[in-house]
């Protein structure tokens, strides 16, 4: 009889632990917010800026026509070839694109180019890469306006 009461115990003992009371089960709370990520990271989404080369070699380009866009000097202006405000270069005339590598020889008033073509080991050159538009038509042509 011992035994039996003994294992009504445990059995009453084992039901309360696995069934909730009806106050814990009042207790549980959920979330009042979704969580949602991260709204301090928003860099990095700016669209490309297009830098570059516009007209090869050998391009034919019209006046005003840019040939190339850069935000620092990576090609410099030669003959009938104007820079921008934002050192994008231009055609000043219609004619063929052309591209030229030039030894560079710095102004000996300037210090800064002098100091930087000193410390450069011995016998090293330097190049800078211009960009030319050739006219199309001869520079000592003429319009005729009338017959006499």
């Amino acid at each position: 009889m011992a035994s039996a009461v003994l294992a009504l115990r445990t059995r009453a003992a084992v039901t309360a632990l696995l069934s909730p009371s009806p106050t814990t089960a009042l207790a549980v709370r959920y979330a009042s917010k979704k969580t949602g990520g991260s709204s301090k990271n928003l860099g990095g989404k700016s669209p490309g800026k297009h830098y570059g080369i516009k007209k090869m070699e050998g391009h034919y380009v019209h006046a005003g026509n840019i040939i190339g866009t850069q935000r620092h000097f990576r090609w410099h202006p030669g003959a009938h070839v104007g820079l921008g405000k934002k050192k994008y270069l231009y055609a000043l005339e219609e004619g063929i694109v052309r591209y030229t590598k030039e030894v560079y020889v710095p102004n000996p008033n300037n210090s800064e180019a002098v100091d930087m073509v000193t410390r450069l080991p011995k016998g090293a050159v330097l190049y800078k890469t211009f960009v030319h538009v050739v006219p199309a038509k001869p520079v000592g042509t003429f319009k005729l306006v009338a017959m006499l």
